[in-house]
């Protein structure tokens, strides 16, 4: 476990053990201000969501709060998470590949691998899911901090696990065009309205690095009209007129720091102009005792 948590960050001396186990044996846009739009919590906060943030949640549909996890946490994350996908990029030859509107995928066991690109096809972009390479992955998604705020955006008193992914966005990485989850989802999931995300930055996010962004607002129409241009994945990218930009909000944040947002929020992000990468973790949690979207295993949480 990360620890317990007592309001404040951990001891830059305190490397939890389990984690630290975790990784050793892994080595085998202009818009919207979201300060001036939801409130930013910093250390110490109580991890249940407070009437103020759920109302938040309700009307703009998602929710910021900043620092959640220290930053030796998310270092010794990270060095867990580096070599593990590049264990899953080195053994990428012996999946299943297919190209999906020209983009490189590959299915190895449950994960789906999903490639930038050309011509930097041999870049990881997306793992999916994560949790069953790393122990350290599945210790940050029980942790109490993303299980309470989870327990009471489900309206469950337990959680368990829909699905996880590490986005890689490194510099020059691929946008993310403006898309809904639900829809994603509508096909396996009867109980959509009960299926909220959390990003967990990995990285420090720096303007021009493509940092995650949303139509504030947007989740309270229900699932949007889609694109009609003519691609595979049409049906799954929000058509172009029904974004709002005067209601745009990007987040620029430190690494640590976890945005809660509604699965019928339209979110995406630009490509990463900057020098520096923009790793995040998102996982969608569920009432507890149902199976996740791939392996369909029941992984609860808490």
């Amino acid at each position: 476990m990360f620890g317990p948590w007592t309001g404040g960050l951990m001891s830059d001396q305190a490397a939890p053990p389990t984690l630290r186990a975790a990784r050793q044996s892994a080595s085998s846009v202009g818009g919207a201000d979201p300060s001036a739009t939801t409130p930013r919590t910093q250390h110490p906060l109580p991890e249940a969501l407070t009437d103020v943030e759920m109302q938040a949640y309700r009307s703009q549909g998602y929710i910021l709060r900043r620092a959640v996890f220290s930053r030796v946490e998310i270092e010794q994350l990270n060095a867990v998470i580096d070599p593990l996908a590049a264990a899953a990029v080195a053994r990428s030859h012996e999946g299943h590949e297919y190209r999906i509107d020209g983009r490189r995928f590959v299915d190895l066991g449950d994960q789906t691998l999903q490639f930038e690109p050309a011509p930097f096809e041999q870049n990881l972009r997306v793992l999916e899911p994560a949790h069953p390479l790393s122990s350290a992955v599945l210790t940050l998604l029980r942790d109490a901090r993303l299980v309470q705020p989870m327990q009471a955006l489900t309206g469950s008193d337990h959680v368990s696990l829909w699905t996880d992914k590490i986005n890689f966005k490194r510099p020059g990485g691929s946008e993310f065009g403006w898309h809904q989850d639900a829809p994603y989802w509508m096909h396996d999931a009867t109980h959509l309205t009960q299926l909220p995300n959390v990003m967990v930055t990995l990285d420090d996010v720096v303007p021009g690095s493509g940092g995650f962004r949303v139509v504030q607002g947007s989740h309270q129409a229900g699932i949007h009209p889609a694109r009609n241009d003519g691609t595979q994945l049409e049906g799954f990218y929000t058509h172009d007129d029904e974004v709002d930009f005067s209601q745009v909000v990007e987040f620029n944040e430190p690494a640590g720091s976890a945005i809660f947002f509604d699965p019928f929020l339209i979110h995406g992000s630009a490509c990463n102009q900057s020098g520096k990468r923009r790793r995040a973790l998102i996982a969608t949690y569920q009432p507890a005792n149902l199976p996740t979207l791939k392996t369909k295993q029941v992984v609860n949480l808490g």
